[in-house]
């Protein structure tokens, strides 16, 4: 028997959550729905386009009754549930229409805020909600003239604008002394103001209103300072409210919304929630593409694949009104430390403003010249780095010579049968009716249906400002990429993946998450098979097939096919016998360069790929094992003399970095792995540019994360301070611990303390004792599992050429990283 889900509500945020479970899992469920208007779902952000008369609500309307009924589904219309009794699991309607459940999904959205002045209950005072409003506005229309819209922000605006349209005499009556103020700055929103005046739309700003007036119906408003004027319709405009009510009763655990975690659960277990209704991480949302991809984390969980988390969204803003281009998005306010990028044109009405902090994007405010704004949510959701065009980044993206630039005026003034995917050899008519008539939203749902922006992605920001357009606001979670072009799912996705779903290889992972290649590819087999080392020590085992051409052949590949063999010298100390058995080594083979590294080793350079087995098990034979420096593993540990001979030294930092290096080497990591450890704060060893730095003090030792002495130069972050080595080895096992889980393949530390925040792994390394204590365990259980593979016992198994044959027939040919 099928357990039973309630959805209550029938809204936009609910109605995606289905739609994705039924594409997951189509007979997990009986479904039903609760929906407190007399109609299927329909596109509320498309309301004002039908009160401005260019949309009808047929036009709208996304999911008629029939589809419930194909999709088997019961849908309670036109009722009200008012109650969720969550002891005896069944859900209470207005009417007395009870229905019992095993889950819920709270889909309530928002309610409309109503100032409480004296006659805000008069006929004729209305919000701008759903489609009854809608109506309501258009019979005033028909019947009267003077319309006042309460509130200068998007929704207002939208209102006032459709009422004008309808041929009514508007004022916009704003609280703020500008437009738009929590999508645009002050100009933008003076440029915004001066252009709907020219089309005859009146506005009072910075005016509070007194009362409405009027006898029997509205008649007038009155404002604070006494001034009076007509108005035979008011639409309140003001802000919109999380609708908590029924979650509040029920117990359930609220804030200013319905407070939910990353795979958007309630306090309750049971009960899951998505939409305007919900407040994540402090956070409430009311733009669609959020609240779509709630629905689509939700619908992951509510369908048992448990793998997709909801991380917050970064948000755009469009306002529907036709022949005026402005574009918001992210912090547009100066914050500190922040600069402004300006180009103003009052006479040409263009405005661009771009909010930069440490040449990375935080905002951006465009009006008139909308043409880029894609691409600056990009460069922003990305956090890229702006630095190589700063200078001209206020031009747009055409000045970089990108084929893919294009505004939405540019779009917009296209023919129908423009192409705009020339890949695919889709045209701005077929991407425009599909968005229309298949009540498309976001990126994927276009790539879906059309196949623009599927192939080299050259034209995705046409798409994206095409949809714009149609559709009124783009926003998207901030963008965490696909591990590869195999699979949608990110990195985190895909290990979460793992380990709730007990996939223990890679053709498991491969089938359970229906990548697109049955084999993968170059980018996602070497990651997987990471994964799966990390998450199944023991139990998976490593296939060499899936790894790079350096890992396999256990040496770095040099520009001329030759490769370079570098032996581990714990912490940078050697004996005379390891140095005669290098030195033996180069004579043997005639190896023609030997090099000491800056990690303290010494490298042997041209070594052909015939000699690799024979080389390191002669190598063996000595007692010298790989060093790694080929690996996504721990390469070095840097030290000085420290104590034991420096005048200047504090502590045993040699004896400390061999410890450290015996102790961390050979399991793998997600990307290569430095290590330093200094006698004293002079720090000879340069551990402040290392993933991991110890510095020595006279009270004991300091711990830095984060550093990256390579191309980009980062210095490492303070984790803590300690008194004792065994402190030291404690938190150095922790830490490499939460980073080999935590981190993405072929993610640095560097980047990511910066995505994750310094705070998050002081958190769990420092402040949390008994987590740090188990992450270090977890990390010595992995020693346990680790491999050197020196190839000493198959090379004399076998002979040379054969062990190589064997070594260098990968699925997939995989070049050096």
């Amino acid at each position: 028997m099928r357990e039973k889900l309630v959805v209550i509500g029938n809204g936009m945020a609910g109605m995606r959550c289905v739609e994705e479970l039924l594409k997951l899992n189509p007979d997990l469920y009986d479904i039903t729905v609760f929906g407190a208007e007399p109609y299927g779902n329909y596109n509320r952000i498309l309301l004002s386009p039908v009160l401005a008369g260019e949309k009808t609500v047929d036009d709208i309307m996304v999911n008629d009754l029939a589809w419930y009924a194909e999709n088997n589904i019961t849908l309670h219309a036109n009722k009200t549930v008012v109650e969720i009794d969550r002891r005896n699991h069944r859900i209470v309607a207005s009417d007395g229409t009870v229905e019992p459940y095993d889950w819920v999904l709270l889909a309530t959205g928002s309610d409309p805020f109503v100032i409480p002045v004296p006659g805000h209950d008069l006929p004729g005072v209305i919000t701008f909600r759903d489609i009854h409003d809608v109506d309501a506005m258009i019979d005033a229309a028909g019947q009267y003239r003077n319309a006042v819209v309460i509130g200068g922000g998007l929704l207002g605006l939208e209102a006032a604008n459709g009422l004008m349209k309808q041929g009514m005499d508007v004022t916009v009556v704003h609280l703020m002394d500008s437009l738009m103020e929590r999508q645009l700055d002050a100009t933008a929103g003076g440029m915004l103001q001066r252009s709907l005046e020219e089309r005859g739309m009146k506005f009072r700003l910075s005016t509070e209103t007194e009362a409405i007036l009027g006898d029997g119906r509205v008649e007038k408003l009155r404002f604070k300072d006494g001034e009076e004027i007509p108005a035979d319709l008011v639409v309140m405009a003001v802000g919109i409210r999380p609708n908590t009510a029924l979650a509040q009763k029920a117990g359930i655990h609220c804030e200013r919304g319905v407070v939910v975690s990353d795979t958007m659960q309630t306090f309750d277990p049971r009960v899951y929630a998505v939409g305007e209704c919900v407040q994540h991480r402090g956070l409430t949302y009311g733009l669609v593409a959020p609240l779509f991809e709630q629905g689509k984390v939700c619908a992951n969980h509510l369908a048992r694949r448990s793998y997709a988390s909801y991380q917050g969204s970064v948000t755009s803003t469009k306002l529907k009104v036709t022949g005026i281009d402005l574009f918001s998005a992210g912090e547009f306010l100066s914050a500190e430390g922040s600069e402004e990028i300006v180009l103003s044109d009052p006479h040409n009405s263009v405005y661009k403003k771009l909010v930069v902090k440490g040449d990375k994007i935080l905002g951006a405010v465009l009006y008139g010249d909308t043409g880029d704004g894609a691409w600056y949510f990009d460069l922003m959701r990305n956090s890229s780095d702006i630095s190589e065009f700063r200078d001209t980044v206020l031009f747009g993206q055409a000045h970089l010579g990108d084929s893919g630039t294009g505004g939405e005026d540019r779009v917009s003034a296209l023919p129908d049968n423009a192409e705009i995917c020339g890949c695919n050899g889709v045209c701005k008519g077929d991407i425009s009716a599909a968005i229309v008539e298949k009540n498309l939203f976001t990126l994927e749902d276009v790539r879906a249906h059309t196949k623009a922006s599927s192939s080299c992605g050259s034209c995705t920001g046409l798409v994206e400002q095409l949809l714009a357009s149609i559709v009124g606001d783009y926003s998207t979670s901030p963008k965490q990429k696909p591990l590869c072009g195999c699979t949608e799912h990110t990195h985190d996705e895909v290990r979460q993946t793992i380990v709730s779903q007990s996939l223990k290889s890679i053709p498991a992972v491969i089938e359970f998450l229906d990548w697109q290649s049955p084999d993968g590819c170059h980018v996602c087999r070497p990651a997987l098979n990471y994964y799966l080392i990390c998450a199944w020590p023991g139990e998976y085992s490593d296939d060499q097939q899936s790894r790079f051409i350096n890992e396999r052949a256990h040496a770095n590949i040099q520009k001329d096919g030759t490769y370079s063999v570098v032996p581990r010298m714990w912490g940078g100390v050697t004996t005379p016998a390891e140095l005669r058995a290098i030195a033996d080594v180069a004579d043997k083979y005639d190896i023609p360069t030997v090099k000491v590294t800056g990690g303290q080793r010494i490298d042997l350079l041209g070594v052909r790929k015939e000699q690799l087995p024979a080389v390191w098990g002669d190598l063996n034979k000595a007692g010298m094992v790989s060093g790694h420096a080929y690996g996504k593993a721990l390469r070095t540990v840097k030290t000085c003399v420290g104590s034991e001979w420096c005048r200047f030294g504090t502590q045993d930092s040699t004896a400390m970095g061999v410890d450290l290096e015996k102790m961390s080497w050979g399991t793998w990591t997600p990307h290569k792995f430095k290590m330093a450890v200094s006698g004293c704060p002079r720090n000879c060893a340069e551990a402040t540019i290392k993933d991991f730095g110890v510095v020595a003090v006279e009270s004991g030792w300091e711990l830095h994360v984060g550093g990256n002495g390579g191309v980009k130069v980062r210095a490492t972050d303070l984790l803590c301070k300690v008194k004792t080595a065994e402190e030291v080895k404690e938190y150095c096992g922790a830490f490499l611990q939460l980073y080999r889980e935590e981190a993405h393949y072929l993610e640095r530390t560097a980047p990511w303390i910066e995505r994750v925040g310094l705070a998050h792994v002081k958190d769990r390394v420092v402040e949390d004792a008994e987590n740090r204590k188990q992450l270090h365990a977890r990390f010595l259980e992995s020693q346990k599992y680790a491999q050197d593979d020196p190839w000493a016992e198959r090379a004399t198994e076998t002979s040379a050429t054969e062990t190589v044959t064997r070594e260098f027939q990968p699925i997939i040919e995989l070049e050096s990283v």
